[in-house]
């Protein structure tokens, strides 16, 4: 591995632990972060946590889990060529969902609208929640423990009001400051893998076709290339050859861009870094390339009848749930009844956050239907 530029995280410049421990013998500071949090209950969960589908509507669409791995090993891959810490680009990335609701966005959205006099809910914020606290694995701590730049950056967005209760975590949103640019590549790392396999899960699923995606010109561009150099190909090879590309070239262009921003901003070091504008960027054409995909996405497959249908039952789901669980905190397992009245909504949230798709499902009928248990 080539040796860290000077504005990289690493352990000699780390904010290090809330709970100091003593260091590890064969492995870094932000491997053993990792290997944390791929042990972790959450993390395996993840399993069965959808992102556009719900988990029973079939086995090979994207769950949480096969994401979090996608956007690990794209974010590793421009880590390394960028001389950064690979090993804490990988721990943010597989981080980044661990509070994430069953039934993906619709899940959190009626969560949050559940919590909303109550602090609402962000699946970021949950996310750190997750490892600072809920984790319930070593004896000396609650939580993972995990290095400040590996907390720092699962939060990728924070209002001023969430900031102020973050204490030094969220200190740069109120500054204005960035995140290490390591937790920047995880930002963009995770929209690159999200927009391209939702464009294969959704050609998978039937719900859009090639015919719409002519209209796309990132991806116009590469299947038009595909099916030059392979005449005749078509189905999933077709597509996989398509959105294979389709990264390459982001990931091309993410890199040689910020190396750009890099070389002309000059950081010294990990402080001056955290000071620049955001230095990890999309060139302005793949930029507007990326929005236009995520415009498409939103038309077509997000808004999809049978998406909504989806997302429709999701949310009775998540809001019978919550009603029924707020209004008797004993049906609650244990362990997730408060002693504190002021507590027990955040906890309700906790339980359901914490619930996978299907888990969602049986808990939902076991409550609300007559000959369940």
């Amino acid at each position: 591995m080539a040796e860290l530029a000077a504005y990289a995280v690493a352990a000699n410049n780390s904010r290090g632990r809330l709970h100091p421990e003593s260091s590890p013998s064969h492995r870094s500071e932000f491997q053993r972060d990792r290997d944390r949090i791929v042990h972790s209950t959450a993390f395996r969960r993840l399993e069965y946590k959808t992102q556009v589908f719900v988990n029973h509507e079939g086995d090979l669409f994207r769950t949480r889990l096969t994401h979090s791995l996608e956007v690990a090993q794209i974010a590793r891959a421009i880590a390394r060529a960028l001389r950064l810490n690979e090993d804490l680009a990988e721990a943010i990335s597989l981080a980044h969902d661990l509070g994430h609701t069953p039934f993906g966005h619709a899940g959190q959205d009626a969560l949050n609208d559940c919590m909303r006099e109550h602090g609402g809910f962000e699946h970021n914020l949950q996310s750190l929640r997750t490892v600072d606290l809920l984790e319930e694995r070593y004896a000396a701590f609650s939580g993972l423990n995990l290095c400040f730049e590996t907390r720092e950056g699962i939060v990728k967005h924070c209002t001023l009001e969430k900031a102020r209760q973050l204490g030094e975590l969220g200190e740069r949103f109120v500054n204005r400051t960035q995140p290490s640019l390591e937790a920047q590549i995880c930002n963009l790392a995770d929209e690159i893998a999200y927009n391209n396999h939702d464009v294969d899960d959704g050609l998978r699923a039937g719900l859009i076709t090639l015919e719409q995606l002519d209209e796309v010109n990132l991806f116009a561009r590469h299947i038009s290339h595909v099916r030059g150099i392979h005449r005749g190909l078509s189905g999933r090879r077709l597509i996989h050859e398509t959105v294979r590309r389709m990264i390459d070239t982001l990931v091309c262009d993410l890199i040689e861009t910020t190396a750009a921003n890099i070389a002309r901003q000059a950081p010294r070091d990990l402080a001056e870094a955290r000071q620049a504008p955001p230095l990890v960027t999309f060139s302005e054409d793949l930029l507007a390339a990326q929005r236009h995909m995520k415009r498409f996405l939103r038309a077509h497959l997000y808004q999809h009848y049978q998406v909504l249908r989806m997302a429709s039952k999701a949310r009775r789901i998540v809001s019978n749930l919550f009603a029924a669980f707020a209004a008797d905190p004993r049906l609650l397992p244990p362990q997730y009844r408060a002693a504190d009245e002021g507590d027990q909504l955040r906890r309700v949230a906790d339980y359901i956050a914490g619930m996978t798709d299907r888990y969602a499902i049986k808990e939902h009928r076991r409550l609300f239907a007559v000959g369940e248990d």
